[in-house]
């Protein structure tokens, strides 16, 4: 059954059900439910497109260098707003800024676990992250879970907010698939760092790894899917609409895994060289 006729099934005045109890009784998950694009003004949301295009080519760029750059094109914004609306997409630089302040964190952080390891076999570590996706009358969230040694995608998903939930289904789809990694990298963002994020890992045996916060390129591999990912998919279309988006991301997701070598893989597609990678291991 289509998430759409899965959708229309739910009621929202339900006298006995909850809207959580129904999404789970016909098995979708409530961001599917809610999967609408966030309404914004049109003004916004052209320069939250600038903004990630920008960053995209340039992901060591802050918010001044991201105005500098769009000033020379004609955009005036201040630092200021798209500091608010790069913190809105979830963006930040790459280079480490200094502390200036040690607020209390409400969720706990894990250590970095992964300097001077050698990651050479599929489900030792894997990553995830968050990054935006805009569409025609707004945007949305989307997560990935990836094999580190391979680059394969394990799992996605998308959402029209930033909370947790999302991340957790996509969590949850990859273990069921591939079975746990010995290791889950992430940054420190409320997402990876939530109870229900934690909690998963936890009850699988996964340890886990965050990184340094403003150190993005610790998580590189991930990174470069992104930046692959709209170059190639993302900004050729103008994404109407969600159901669209996650046709797009679809399509280039099973491109990406089946279909395009790596050099850093032999040459081998990151399917290819995840299950050579789990034939070896049952081999041995």
């Amino acid at each position: 059954m289509s998430p759409a006729k899965k959708k229309s099934m739910i009621r929202r005045d339900h006298p006995d059900l909850s809207i959580s109890r129904q999404c789970r009784l016909v098995k979708l998950s409530r961001s599917a439910f809610y999967y609408t694009p966030i309404g914004i003004n049109a003004a916004t949301l052209a320069l939250m497109k600038k903004i990630d295009r920008v960053f995209t080519k340039y992901p060591f760029f802050g918010s001044r260098q991201i105005a500098a750059y769009l000033r020379r094109d004609g955009i005036v914004a201040g630092r200021h707003r798209i500091r608010r609306l790069m913190a809105k997409m979830g963006l930040e630089a790459i280079y480490k800024r200094p502390r200036t302040s040690q607020p209390h964190p409400p969720h706990p952080v894990y250590p970095y676990l992964l300097r001077k390891m050698r990651i050479d076999r599929p489900n030792q570590v894997w990553c995830a992250d968050i990054t935006f996706i805009p569409v025609k009358r707004g945007f949305l969230y989307l997560v990935a879970i990836m094999d580190w040694a391979t680059r394969k995608v394990l799992s996605w998903r998308l959402s029209n907010t930033m909370h947790a939930d999302f991340c957790v289904e996509a969590l949850k789809d990859a273990i069921s698939k591939f079975g746990p990694p010995e290791i889950m990298n992430t940054d420190q963002g409320s997402q990876f760092t939530g109870s229900a994020w934690v909690t998963t890992l936890s009850e699988a045996g996964v340890r886990i790894s965050m990184d340094g916060r403003g150190r993005c390129m610790d998580n590189i591999f991930i990174e470069r899917l992104w930046r692959s990912l709209k170059q190639e998919a993302v900004y050729l279309e103008e994404i109407a609409h969600g159901f669209q988006a996650r046709r797009v991301i679809g399509n280039w997701m099973t491109f990406y895994n089946t279909e395009r070598p790596h050099s850093s893989l032999e040459r081998r597609t990151p399917k290819e060289a995840y299950w050579d990678g789990q034939d070896q291991k049952m081999a041995a």
